[in-house]
């Protein structure tokens, strides 16, 4: 059983450790600029009574960007909950597109999120070599299962009120 909660404050000193270790240092490179995810709203995920994911995300007018997920539990239904979450929120604010950016040697991400309802609507070439160039060198060359990091992939769902994506 998962459990989603709202990043509170006493949140933040684990989410900078998750968010540092997760992309090498708490800034997030995508589409030629650098976020910082470590003040952004979001939510963790409580899995045995333990935090088990943490997701970040961005309100800009009628979008809501997933600045960043994070599952510390694999294959428990993690991402898909955290996701769900934002989703609600998203709807909430009154946004109509949810929309994030992933890299494109992060295979079972882009699953996920197919299976989640989101489609993938741009691919940025060579956006990952141009931000470790320009604004993060730190981002490596190869992915866990040595795929080269070259390429941006942007994927969105279209959300409408009564039916969301990921609701079946």
């Amino acid at each position: 059983m998962v459990e989603i909660r709202p990043l509170g404050e006493e949140d933040r000193p684990w989410a900078l450790r998750v968010e540092t270790e997760s992309w090498g240092e708490p800034a997030v490179a995508r589409l030629g600029e650098l976020v910082d995810p470590t003040r952004l709203p979001g939510f963790v995920a409580v899995a045995g009574g333990r935090r088990a994911g943490l997701v970040t995300y961005a309100v800009r007018g009628r979008e809501c960007e997933v600045v960043t997920l994070r599952s510390l539990s694999e294959g428990r239904g993690v991402a898909r909950a955290l996701l769900d979450a934002v989703r609600d929120a998203a709807l909430e604010a009154g946004c109509r597109r949810l929309w994030l950016v992933t890299t494109n040697d992060n295979v079972r991400a882009l699953a996920l999120f197919q299976r989640w309802g989101m489609d993938l609507v741009a691919l940025h070439r060579n956006a990952v070599t141009d931000a470790r160039r320009r604004l993060k060198p730190s981002i490596p060359e190869r992915g866990a299962n040595g795929i080269p990091i070259l390429h941006e992939l942007e994927l969105e769902a279209r959300l409408e009120p009564d039916g969301p994506p990921g609701s079946s």
